[in-house]
């Protein structure tokens, strides 16, 4: 009889082990709205475009307009507010790092049972080892820890001081100049061949590419040698091109091993193009590390055996701080030991079965920006600063937004065109359902909704944490660890 009921409970376990989605994570950088075949670019993406066509593409779906920030809010589901990443990114000798005192996505997936690994750009702080990707969640991790660094030699200097930046989980190591694309698309397709079917898969793929410096293998660079006049631009398309090979040898691997039918897979950028590196994010106006649509409207689709809608597109509301709730539902995990999240569970919208239950979105406040012009109102949030909110169907932009010159088709040869604003302009705001293109301010016209959106801002910023942004610790230095980026303290 004992024997029988533990079969009976190896069963069932085995079923919820088997109900429960293989979740695959690919997060791509800088790259730009204009860069992804489906949305009209030059550069070509055959297996992004596929799988993409075969999914959910997100239409609406929105990162922060820097590296540091959307992964925080990925890893957290909360923005920047509440964690201290409202400036900047991190810098390798910069000592902050996200904050422990709420686990991450990993490792409420981790929890849930599952085998989780991060391969490629951790970007969220490392000077104690606490703050390493193996201590938050990940049984495994390959990559480098600082936000960029050579593609080949995967060398990083910061304010003069140099050292190599790549590991395998906690152990430094060195992998003969191979172009690091290369060797995270291995590296996932590994994990995914010799994957146990005991657990389910979690896999976290923050690949470095686009992000410069602009260096591809000649092979990918090649093909556009005749479209592709610029060579910044070339070059990044080149790029762009080994990432659309790796997601397919990725994708292909899990064909193999039997295992697409049963995972949700997540296609996704972590902000906008950067125009001066090679990225375009037309029609949108805007660059990465500004608030208007170029920098912040992420390329993003779902697809997988777990999607039903397939060959559908979704117009509803999303942020990437949406993913941790949504995943770890999907994961059958719980929230226990996690702060109050801002993201939502969007499976339903993705599903096409609900309307997104978000209307607001905090783009993000910046307290250490530099100040611009004078504060519109005194009884509400300082206009000076630098802010950006998404209410429904408008957006609100306070303070300095960034880069706001009108994207022109690449293919044109055109050059940017920009906005006859004055220096000391400080508000805008627009209908992005109508105006995506944010070509009409509304601010003069709209007074009422600028005070309410203010408002909304005030409310936000009361609630805000201090920004964790210490200056550089030569402690930091590579040269006093063996030549290596690392923790020091």
């Amino acid at each position: 009889m004992f024997f029988v009921v533990l079969l009976l409970v190896f069963s069932v376990l085995q079923d919820v082990v088997l109900s429960k989605p293989n979740i695959i994570f690919i997060l791509v950088d800088d790259y730009g709205f204009n860069d992804i075949g489906y949305h009209g670019s030059e550069i070509r993406t055959p297996n992004l475009d596929r799988l993409a066509n075969e999914g959910v593409k997100l239409e609406n779906y929105y990162v922060q307009p820097i590296c540091t920030p959307t992964r925080s809010c990925l890893l957290s589901g909360r923005y920047q507010i509440r964690t201290g990443m409202q400036h900047g990114n991190i810098q390798p000798s910069i000592p902050t790092a996200l904050p422990t005192d709420s686990l991450t996505i990993a490792d409420k997936i981790q929890q849930a049972g599952y085998s989780t690994h991060c391969i490629g750009k951790w970007h969220l702080g490392f000077y104690k080892n606490e703050f390493l990707p193996t201590r938050r969640g990940f049984d495994t991790f390959y990559g480098f820890l600082v936000g960029s660094k050579s593609h080949y030699d995967h060398r990083r200097c910061d304010r003069g001081m140099c050292g190599d930046d790549f590991r395998e989980n906690e152990r430094q190591i060195r992998t003969n100049r191979e172009y690091s694309t290369t060797l995270f698309s291995r590296r996932a397709v590994d994990i995914i061949n010799s994957h146990q079917s005991s657990k389910p898969l979690f896999m976290y793929v923050p690949y470095q590419a686009p992000h410069s410096p602009l260096q591809a293998p000649k092979r990918y660079i090649h093909p556009y040698k005749n479209t592709i006049p610029d060579i910044h631009r070339r070059k990044y398309a080149g790029m762009v091109s080994a990432i659309d090979e790796g997601v397919g040898n990725i994708t292909r691997a899990l064909k193999r091993k039997g295992l697409w039918e049963n995972t949700i897979f997540i296609f996704s950028t972590d902000n906008g193009g950067q125009i001066s590196r090679g990225g375009n994010n037309y029609p949108l106006r805007g660059n990465k590390g500004g608030n208007f649509e170029g920098g912040i409207r992420g390329v993003g689709f779902v697809c997988g055996g777990q999607v039903r809608n397939k060959g559908t597109v979704s117009r509803e509301l999303m942020h990437v701080t949406d993913w941790f709730p949504t995943l770890v539902n999907q994961a059958q995990g719980n929230l226990d030991g996690v702060k109050p999240l801002d993201g939502f569970d969007q499976w339903n919208a993705i599903s096409g079965r609900e309307k997104s239950p978000r209307e607001v979105i905090l783009h993000g406040i910046d307290p250490l920006a530099r100040p611009i012009g004078r504060p519109l109102f005194n009884s509400s949030f300082d206009t000076t600063k630098q802010a950006a909110i998404r209410y429904k169907d408008y957006k609100l932009l306070t303070g300095k937004p960034g880069y706001k010159n009108y994207n022109p088709n690449p293919r044109t040869g055109l050059a940017r065109t920009t906005p006859n604003d004055s220096r000391k302009k400080n508000v805008w705001l627009f209908n992005i359902k109508d105006d995506p293109l944010e070509t009409t301010d509304l601010s003069a016209s709209r007074p009422q909704i600028v005070k309410e959106m203010l408002d909304m801002l005030a409310e936000y910023d009361k609630s805000s944490v201090p920004v964790r942004f210490p200056g550089s610790d030569p402690q930091a230095n590579p040269d006093l660890r063996g030549g290596f980026w690392g923790p020091w303290r």
